[in-house]
């Protein structure tokens, strides 16, 4: 079955002096339009590697990737990312690192059309009466939220988010994941994230797609989550299957971890 998003036989080698080392082999998902994969495993099993390559930011060494039916040649405004730290331009305000990217993706719009998109994303992520703000002046999490509307703003077919929550405290972390779900939830945007946490992939994914161990980490997993969107937290810790879920993700993560002590 083909996907709008296809990762086919996706493989990524590294030359070192030991020889080449394979990270990532025969890794192979399709993703729908509009849904939200959770990428989880253990460090180092190359879930980021998957999403760089997926972002045209690390090369291919073997397979493909397609993307709303065209093979991906490297980075592009198709493809929006979020890293773990916002990595915000410090002498620029918040409303112009939103701005940059905005006025390069839509260079023949008018400047009104360009600032009204602007706009309506910072205000999208919360963040309209500190727009005009340098990141100095914004916490972590204000400047995450900048990262999610810089992200947004271009209109990307496709979000890449590598734990994008990963640097903040429990109650931001919470508080940013329902900001992100209500943001994909009126944009329809497709999303895959990289998360180390069992329950973040629970609340957002339609799919967790659990890796094994690298070297040679590929698909070992996939978990369809069922929850109803829009989703509330309450009802997601309250469904009958939530902590089954949860026990089968734990599971297989300790399963993984006592095949790379007996590698070892």
């Amino acid at each position: 079955m083909r996907g709008y998003v296809e990762l086919f036989n996706l493989g990524k080698t590294y030359d070192t002096p030991k020889g080449p080392q394979v990270i990532v082999e025969k890794f192979d998902l399709n993703i729908e339009k509009g849904e939200f994969i959770a990428l989880l495993g253990h460090s180092g099993c190359g879930k980021s590697t998957v999403l760089t390559m997926l972002a045209g930011l690390n090369s291919i060494s073997q397979g493909g990737i397609v993307v709303a039916g065209r093979e991906i040649q490297g980075p592009g405004p198709d493809r929006g990312v979020v890293f773990q730290a916002p990595c915000l331009l410090p002498w620029m305000t918040a409303y112009d690192n939103v701005a940059l990217g905005v006025d390069r993706v839509f260079p023949h719009a008018s400047k009104a059309e360009r600032r009204a998109t602007v706009e309506y994303f910072m205000e999208l992520v919360g963040l309209s009466s500190s727009m005009h703000k340098l990141p100095k002046e914004l916490s972590l999490g204000m400047q995450q939220r900048v990262g999610l509307a810089r992200a947004f703003a271009v209109q990307p077919k496709m979000l890449l988010l590598d734990e994008p929550f990963g640097m903040l405290d429990s109650l931001t972390r919470m508080e940013l994941q329902e900001v992100l779900a209500d943001i994909l939830q009126k944009d329809g945007k497709t999303a895959l994230m990289v998360t180390h946490d069992v329950d973040e992939a629970l609340f957002l994914a339609d799919r967790v797609v659990m890796m094994t161990n690298g070297p040679r980490a590929k698909v070992g997993k996939i978990i369809h989550v069922p929850f109803e969107r829009p989703r509330e937290r309450a009802r997601v810790l309250a469904h009958e299957s939530y902590y089954d879920l949860r026990e089968q993700m734990i599971e297989f993560l300790e399963e993984q971890e006592k095949l790379k002590h007996q590698a070892a």
